[in-house]
């Protein structure tokens, strides 16, 4: 009986870092976070590779490749990192550098495009031959499935859907994008905390106004608890941005006809609360039939769909490898 393959996946987000080491069946046997927040390359390459090494070093067998789903524009001819919204990734030999360092294969792609890679393959896009990912974390993230197939663009930088303008005067992007009214600026857990300052700033009497004058972080995880337990100020954030998203997805809709749009990322702890009003303003908003045609749901594998994606695209790499061979 042939032994189990062994990958590590690697989600890298705009403040933390995901990894799991994960068998060809998809089972995640040991997980680890980092954090990322304020590195510079130097730091972060640093970070990923000895995050990396800890998994390796405490695998029951070899570990056979490391897939990197990061947050940025790649260059699938050379698994290099154009340039990188929330990160200092322009134009790093991400997968070049990886592969040295840590003497295995290594295979990159962008973090939403394994997303959608692990919902589509074993999540809550399985049977849908058109099928979109948005991953609302510090930024937003997103993947296309299209006619059962990943779509990555001429070369693999494509599907940038969070830097999609939805609001003309909206506010300026964060990080390297150069925009402003970009999904991204409008709907991502940056976002979310934004809104949450102010509403707490303009409603004092609420919990979330209590919150602020404790000094405590508006993020949101804090955002969500408040509003499951009934707060009206964090309610009517987690529902604002829930609009906002039903409006770039109108949009999407209107692009691609997709049978299914897959919501995930950090932000999906707030659940139906932030899909029912998505779900309305894309009844609002998008061109009938399409609108009555597709469905919108949560990702079955949550906040660790890039991670799962990751491992996904390491093993395929491997089965490529065998089939040239």
């Amino acid at each position: 009986m042939a032994t189990e393959q062994l990958v590590i996946g690697v989600d890298i987000g705009g403040s933390k870092l995901a990894a799991g080491l994960v068998d060809d069946r998809l089972r995640i046997i040991k997980r680890l976070q980092r954090s990322m927040r304020g590195q510079d390359t130097a730091a972060l390459l640093d970070t990923v590779a000895g995050a990396v090494a800890e998994l390796v070093s405490t695998a029951p067998r070899e570990v056979a490749a490391v897939g990197f789903g990061i947050p940025s524009l790649i260059d699938r001819r050379s698994a290099a990192s154009l340039m990188a919204v929330n990160l200092p990734l322009k134009d790093v030999r991400f997968g070049a550098l990886m592969s040295e360092r840590l003497g295995l294969p290594v295979f990159v792609d962008n973090d939403g495009n394994l997303a959608a890679l692990a919902e589509h393959r074993a999540g809550a896009g399985v049977g849908s031959d058109h099928m979109v990912l948005i991953g609302l974390g510090s930024g937003i993230s997103s993947g296309l499935i299209l006619g059962g197939e990943l779509y990555r663009g001429a070369i693999g930088a494509g599907a940038e859907l969070g830097h999609m303008v939805i609001d003309l005067n909206g506010p300026p992007c964060q990080g390297n994008c150069p925009n402003h009214g970009c999904f991204e600026s409008l709907a991502s857990g940056t976002a979310l905390a934004r809104e949450a300052r102010a509403a707490a700033a303009a409603a004092p009497d609420t919990a979330l106004g209590r919150a602020l004058r404790d000094g405590r972080e508006l993020d949101g995880p804090l955002v969500t608890e408040l509003a499951y337990d009934g707060d009206r100020a964090a309610r009517g954030v987690i529902e604002l941005i829930g609009v906002r998203v039903g409006v770039a997805i109108a949009n999407i809709v209107n692009i691609f006809n997709p049978q299914l749009v897959v919501v995930g990322g950090g932000v999906m702890g707030a659940g139906e609360m932030l899909l029912e009003p998505a779900r309305a303003e894309l009844a609002r908003r998008a061109l009938p039939p399409l609108c009555k045609l597709v469905r919108v749901e949560a990702a079955a594998f949550a906040h660790e769909a890039g991670m799962v994606g990751a491992a996904v695209l390491a093993l395929d790499g491997l089965a490529a490898r065998e089939v040239r061979l």
